[in-house]
C-alpha cells in the first residue's frame, strides 16, 4: 500500500526496502541514518544533499500559450474542416477555403482565450510562501531553506512551523500537528516519540511521525529526516498522480462519438451521390463538384464556434459562483456526472472544532448552535426546557474553567474573527462567547501561578490561579473522560459515583455518534498549596460536566447533497477521519443511515487496481468510506468507474490527488493543497460544496445548449442534404452552391446558434436524473425532432425548387429565392430550438435576449448582404420583390406550426431514462 511503502525511501539504497521509521527506536535510526543528535557536518549534508537531490516535489509545469492553442486543433471535427479547407483549394475554390478557415481559427481563438484565462485564476491560486526549517547540524542551530533538508538532518519543531520532510519525532513536548491535509482527519494529532508494533499502521495512527506539509499546531519537538522530495508521502502522492491515466469529461466522450457519426453519414452519402451521379452519366469532375457541396452541406462548420462558445458562457457564469473552469469540456462535465466522491474534512465540513453539547452535572444537557472558529450562536437546552438558575450557574462555572485553562486565542476584529491555537482550545473560548461570557475578562480577572501543560502521556492539563472573589487558590482542570474522573473520584469530591458513572456513560454514547468529548473539573486549593502544580499536589477535584465537540457540517452542505439527490445523483463520501465521526457526520447530511453504510479502509481488499471484481464487490452499496489511504481513494474511484458511473471527485487535500485526476471529474477547493488545484479540471474557490452543486446545474444547462445547438445545425444541414438528393435524384440543377451553404452554415445560422448558447438554463434541470453514461447526443428525442424538422425544411424547399424550374425560372433567380427561403427557415427555426420540451411560445423571451437580437441581425445581415455588389458577386445573389419575400417567409413560417404539432403529440413529456447505477 502507498501509506506503507513509502516512508523513508530516500534514506535507502534504491536496492533495499525502506524500513518501517514508526516501529524503530530512535537510537536505531540515528544509527541506520548515520547521524546523531548533533545534526550532519556540512560535508555530510552536501554529500547527501548530491546523491538524494532538493527536498523539492516534482511540479506540472503549466501549458505554454503555444501549447493551449494546439489544445484547440485537437479535434475530430476540426480535421474535418481542414481536410474540407483543403479540398477547396485543390480544386481552386478559395473563397471556400477562406470561409471554412476563418471559422477554424475563431474557434481556436475564442477556446485558446477561455482556457488561458483560467489558467492564469488557476496559477494564483498557487501558494508561493517559502519554507525555512531551523537545523541542527554540528551541534548549530540554524535557519536554512527546506529545499536542502536531506535525510539524517536534526530538525526542531515548533508551534506554527510547516513540517519540512518526513520525519521521525526523537522528543516532544505537548506537540500536537494538524495532518488534516494528507489524512483528513479533522483534529490535531498528538504527537510523541515511543515506538509503534504495527508496521502497517494507517498514517492517522502513526504517532511518532511528522510528514511534510503538515503544520505544528502546539508544543515543541526534535526529529530527524527519513524522507525528502519526492520520496516523502506528498511525494509517493504526486507520482501517482502523475502515473494516473487522465480520464476524458463525459461532452468529449460524446463529441468525439458524434463527430465519428457524422463523418460516416458524409462519406456514405458522397458515396451514394457517386452512385447516383456516375449511373447518370454526369462526368466524373462534375460529380467531384458535386460530392464537395454535398460534404459542405452535411458537415456543421458553425459547431466548434457554437460548442466553443456555449462552454465558454458556462465558464463564465460558474465563474459568477466561485467555480474556476481550467478545462471547458469540464463544464459539462459536472452535469453529466453520475456521482460525486467527496472528501468530509473542509469540503462538507468547516475544518473547524466547535461544541454541539454540553452534559452538566446535573445530568442536563444542553445544546451549542453556531459552527466554526466564531463567537456566533447561543446555548440552550436540548429538551426544550427552561434554562433556570441552577444551569446557568453550573454552566458559568464549566465555562470559566475551560476558558481558564487555555491556551487559545478568539477575538473579534471588524466584521471578522480572528484565531490561534489548538482547535479544542478556541472552540471552548467560541463557547464562551455563545454563553455570553467574554474570554479575555475572564482571564484577566485570574492570576495564574502554576500549571500542569498537556501531554500526550497524561492526557489532561490543569492551571491553578488566584480568584479576587476567593480565599484559596483554585486549580481549573480539562482533558479525556476517564482522566479527569479519575481525579475526582479519587480527590473525595462529594460526587456519587453513580452520577460519574453516569457521566461517563454519555461520554461513550457520544463517542460513539462521532463526537471528541473532553471533561471538565475543578478544585480548590488548601492553604499552603503555593508551590508548583504537579499531579501529586493537585486537590480533590470537582466534576463539571462534559463537552461534546465536532467538526461540523457546512451549513449549506445538506441542502446541496438533497439538491444532488433530487437531481439522481449520489454522493459519497471518502475520508481518512476516525470512521464514527464519518458515519455521524454522513447521517446528518442524509448520506448514510447505519453502520452498514460504512466501510473502514483495512477491511477494503488489497488489490492492484480498483477495478478488479473483488474490490468492486466490496465497495458496491457503500456510501462512506473512512481511514482510506491515498491509494484507496484512487481505487475507490476506479471501483465506481467499474459499476458505470461518471464521477466527480471533490477534495482538498494532497491525500485526494490521485483520485483526482482518475476521475472523470476532478474538484478541487481553492484553500487546499497546491497538488489537488494542478490535478483538478475545476476549483472552487470559496470551498463550498454548494458551489459544486451550482457547478451541477451549470453544466446541465451547457449540455442543454449544446444539443440546442446541435439540434439547430443538424437539422438545418439535413434539410440541406436532402434538398441536394432529391434535386439529384430528379436530375435538376444543384439549388445551391458551395459558398451558399458555407454562408447559410457560417454566417447566418452561425449568428444564431451562437446566439442560442446564451439560453438561460430551463426549469427543471436538476429535478431529472443524470444522463446515462451510455448515452450519446442523438438520443429518440434528438433523433425524431432533427428528422422531423428536417424532412420538413428540405421537402418545402425542394418543392419550391422543382416548381420554381418546372416553371421555367432561370436558375440564378430560383436559386437565389431558394437561398433566401433556406435563411428564413434558420430564422424561425431557431425558436423551436430553444426548447426541446416546451412550445416556443411559452419560453419567456427574456431567457435569451442575445437570441431577442441576434435572430433578426442575422436576417438583416443577409437583406444586406444580397443588397452589396460585393457581396451579390461572391453569393451569386441578387435583392427580391416584397411580395416574393412576404411569400417565402409565409413558407418557412411552417416549420413552427409542424414543430408545436410533434411538441403538442408528445405532450411536452420529458424522456424518462433509465436509472443510473446502484449507488455506491
Amino acid at each position: 500500500m502507498l501509506s506503507q511503502q513509502t516512508a523513508g525511501r530516500q534514506a535507502r539504497p534504491a536496492d533495499r526496502d525502506p524500513p518501517a521509521w514508526h516501529t524503530i527506536s530512535g537510537e536505531a535510526i540515528l544509527a541506520e541514518l548515520d547521524t546523531t543528535l548533533a545534526g550532519l557536518d556540512q560535508t555530510q549534508a552536501a554529500e547527501r544533499l548530491a546523491r538524494h537531490g532538493r527536498n523539492e516535489l516534482p511540479t506540472q509545469e503549466p501549458p505554454t500559450l503555444f501549447q493551449i492553442i494546439l489544445h484547440q486543433f485537437q479535434s475530430p471535427l476540426i480535421y474535418i474542416l481542414l481536410a474540407a479547407a483543403a479540398v477547396a483549394v485543390v480544386i481552386g475554390d478559395f473563397k471556400d477555403a477562406i470561409f471554412i478557415l476563418v471559422v477554424v481559427f475563431l474557434n481556436a481563438g475564442l477556446g485558446t482565450y477561455q482556457e488561458y484565462r483560467a489558467e492564469q485564476s488557476a496559477a494564483a491560486l498557487q501558494s508561493l510562501l517559502q519554507i525555512d526549517a531551523t537545523v541542527r547540524r554540528n551541534g548549530v542551530e540554524s535557519e536554512v531553506d527546506a529545499t536542502e533538508l536531506v535525510p539524517g538532518d536534526i530538525v526542531l519543531l515548533e508551534s506554527g512551523d510547516r513540517v519540512p520532510a518526513d520525519l521521525r519525532l526523537l522528543r516532544t513536548t505537548n506537540l500536537s500537528v494538524d495532518e488534516s491535509f494528507l489524512t483528513g482527519e479533522s483534529v490535531a494529532v498528538e504527537k510523541r516519540p515511543g515506538l509503534l508494533d504495527d508496521p502497517d499502521a494507517p498514517l492517522g495512527d502513526r504517532v511518532n511521525m511528522a510528514y511534510a506539509g503538515a503544520t505544528i499546531m502546539t508544543g515543541r519537538g526534535v526529529a530527524v529526516v527519513v524522507a525528502t522530495g519526492a520520496a516523502t508521502e506528498i511525494g509517493q502522492i504526486a507520482e501517482v498522480t502523475t502515473a494516473s491515466d487522465v480520464t476524458k469529461p463525459p461532452l468529449l466522450i460524446r463529441m468525439e462519438r458524434f463527430v465519428r457519426v457524422i463523418s460516416f453519414v458524409v462519406l456514405g452519402a458522397t458515396a451514394v451521390l457517386a452512385v447516383i451521379t456516375l449511373t447518370q452519366g454526369m462526368p466524373l469532375l462534375q460529380v467531384f463538384f458535386l460530392a464537395v457541396a454535398l460534404a459542405v452541406s452535411a458537415i456543421p462548420e458553425g459547431l466548434p464556434v457554437a460548442l466553443t462558445v456555449a462552454l465558454s458562457i458556462a465558464v463564465n457564469r460558474m465563474a459568477q459562483r466561485s467555480v474556476i473552469v481550467r478545462r471547458m469540456a469540464a463544464v459539462e462535465g459536472l452535469g453529466s456526472c453520475t456521482l460525486i466522491g467527496s472528501d468530509k474534512t473542509g469540503t462538507l465540513t468547516v475544518n473547524e472544532q466547535t461544541v454541539r453539547r454540553v452534559v452538566l452535572p446535573c445530568e442536563r444537557e444542553l445544546e451549542v448552535t453556531g459552527a466554526g472558529y466564531a463567537g456566533e450562536g447561543e446555548v440552550r437546552p436540548a429538551d426544550g426546557a427552561t434554562f433556570d438558575d441552577e444551569m446557568r450557574t453550573q454552566l458559568a462555572v464549566l465555562v470559566t474553567a475551560a476558558v481558564i485553562c487555555n491556551e487559545g486565542s478568539l477575538r473579534r476584529e471588524g466584521d471578522q474573527w480572528r484565531h490561534s491555537g489548538d482547535a479544542v482550545d478556541v472552540a471552548l473560548l467560541a463557547l464562551a462567547y455563545k454563553f455570553g461570557l467574554d474570554p479575555k475578562t475572564l482571564a484577566n480577572a485570574v492570576e495564574i501561578d502554576s500549571e500542569i501543560p498537556f501531554e500526550s502521556e497524561r492526557k489532561y492539563a490543569a492551571k491553578r490561579y488566584r480568584s479576587p472573589d476567593s480565599d484559596h487558590a483554585i486549580v481549573a482542570m480539562k482533558g479525556a473522560v476517564e482522566t479527569v474522573l479519575s481525579f475526582c473520584r479519587n480527590g473525595a469530591s462529594g460526587q456519587h459515583e453513580e452520577s460519574l458513572a453516569g457521566a461517563e456513560q454519555r461520554a461513550e454514547a457520544l463517542a460513539a455518534s462521532g463526537y471528541r468529548v473532553l471533561a471538565v473539573a475543578s478544585g480548590e486549593s488548601t492553604d499552603g498549596e503555593d508551590g508548583e502544580l504537579t499531579e501529586e499536589t493537585l486537590p480533590p477535584m470537582h466534576f463539571l460536566g462534559l463537552v461534546a465537540m465536532i467538526d461540523p457540517l457546512r451549513p449549506e452542505a445538506k441542502e446541496a447533497v438533497d439538491t444532488c439527490r433530487r437531481a439522481g445523483v449520489t454522493v459519497s463520501m471518502i475520508t481518512g477521519d476516525h470512521p464514527a465521526t464519518a458515519l455521524a457526520i454522513a447521517r446528518d447530511l442524509g448520506i448514510a443511515e447505519s453502520a452498514e453504510d460504512l466501510a473502514v479502509g483495512h477491511t477494503l481488499p488489497q488489490t492492484e487496481s480498483g477495478a478488479e471484481p473483488t474490490f468492486v464487490r466490496a465497495v458496491e452499496g457503500v456510501r462512506v468510506f473512512a481511514r482510506v489511504t491515498p491509494l484507496q481513494k484512487l481505487q475507490i474511484v476506479e471501483a465506481m468507474q467499474a459499476l458505470g458511473h461518471f464521477v466527480a471527485v471533490t477534495g482538498d487535500g494532497v491525500n485526494d490527488a490521485p483520485a483526482l485526476r482518475t476521475a472523470n471529474i476532478g474538484v478541487a477547493m481553492g484553500s487546499g493543497a497546491d497538488i489537488a488545484k494542478d490535478t483538478a479540471e475545476i476549483i472552487v474557490t470559496d470551498d463550498n460544496f454548494a458551489s459544486i452543486v451550482e457547478g451541477v446545474r451549470e453544466g446541465r444547462y451547457a449540455y442543454d445548449n449544446v444539443r440546442k445547438v446541435i439540434y439547430l445545425l443538424i437539422s438545418t444541414g439535413a434539410a440541406e442534404v436532402l434538398l441536394f438528393l432529391l434535386a439529384i435524384l430528379l436530375r435538376l440543377p444543384l439549388p445551391l452552391l458551395p459558398v451558399q451553404i458555407l454562408w447559410l452554415n457560417l454566417v447566418t445560422n452561425g449568428i444564431q446558434d451562437v446566439a442560442l448558447a446564451f439560453e438561460g438554463g430551463e426549469p427543471g434541470a436538476m429535478s431529472r436524473p443524470p444522463r446515462r453514461p451510455a448515452e450519446g447526443i442523438f438520443n429518440r428525442l434528438m433523433v425524431m425532432q432533427t428528422l422531423v424538422s428536417g424532412i420538413w425544411i428540405g421537402l418545402v424547399t425542394f418543392g419550391v425548387w422543382f416548381w420554381l424550374i418546372q416553371a421555367g425560372w432561370d436558375e440564378f433567380t430560383a436559386r437565389n429565392l431558394i437561398f433566401l427561403l433556406m435563411v428564413l427557415f434558420q430564422n424561425f427555426h431557431v425558436f423551436n430550438c430553444r426548447s426541446e420540451y416546451v412550445s416556443a411560445f411559452r419560453a419567456p423571451l427574456n431567457r435569451n435576449r442575445v437570441l431577442l437580437v441576434g435572430a433578426p441581425l442575422m436576417l438583416a445581415l443577409h437583406l444586406l448582404s444580397i443588397n452589396i455588389p460585393f457581396m451579390q458577386e461572391i453569393l451569386q445573389a441578387e435583392p427580391v420583390a416584397v411580395n416574393e419575400f412576404l411569400l417565402l417567409l409565409l413558407l418557412a413560417s411552417t416549420v413552427l406550426v409542424v414543430m408545436e404539432i410533434f411538441k403538442l403529440i408528445r405532450g411536452g413529456r420529458r424522456p424518462v431514462r433509465p436509472s443510473v447505477p446502484a449507488a455506491v
